[in-house]
């Protein structure tokens, strides 16, 4: 691996790169050891501790296009903290966020962070964002809170990159179908 980043230490053959769909890989990763999750939460769970039963990487990486109404559109963001943004069950008491009954942490602060990134906290949730209000998080996905508890859990080294391909508005899914086969050309100009 070259470039002047965390990377380094680690051989191609120890990094897993994980996306939640091919069009975010595109032809800049069929050379890498690449993991496609599908969408969701609960998708992105399962295929990678499946993976990781078989082949425990000594680096995660993923890779995804996301929302943000504070970062521009072609920006990519370096999320080292995470929150479960659908995670709501306050009508019986719990803070916003917080999983009843568990030990998973409301706020997941686990990730390596790439120096000369803007950093943001990614707000993941098996909701399309399209009217983003909150201003607890910065960039809007759908698997990374999941695959952060993962590689924390299992004491894997995690880094997690975002490239925005909308607003989280009313505009974001016209944005996205744009703007999502970009993302694999940007993170491969960010890692390599």
């Amino acid at each position: 691996m070259t470039g002047k980043h965390p990377l380094n230490k680690y051989s191609e053959e120890e990094i897993v790169f994980v996306f939640a769909l091919e069009s975010e890989a595109a032809e800049e990763f069929k050379n890498y050891n690449c993991l496609f999750t599908g969408i969701g939460k609960l998708s992105a769970a399962y295929v990678l501790t499946k993976y990781i039963e078989h082949t425990k990487p000594s680096l995660i990486v993923n890779l995804g296009s996301a929302g943000s109404s504070r970062f521009k559109k072609g920006e990519v963001i370096c999320c080292t903290t995470f929150i479960q943004r659908d995670m709501d069950v306050r009508g019986l008491g719990f803070q916003q966020y917080e999983t009843p009954l568990s030990d998973i942490p409301v706020v997941l602060e686990y990730g390596m962070n790439l120096p000369g990134l803007p950093q943001g906290v990614c707000g993941t949730g098996d909701k399309f964002e399209m009217n983003h209000l909150s201003g607890d998080y910065t960039v809007i996905d759908m698997e990374a809170y999941a695959l952060a508890l993962i590689a924390m859990k299992e004491s894997i080294p995690f880094l997690c990159l975002k490239y925005i391909s909308d607003g989280a508005d009313g505009l974001a899914a016209d944005d996205w179908n744009v703007h999502v086969h970009k993302a694999a050309k940007a993170f491969k100009e960010v890692l390599f």
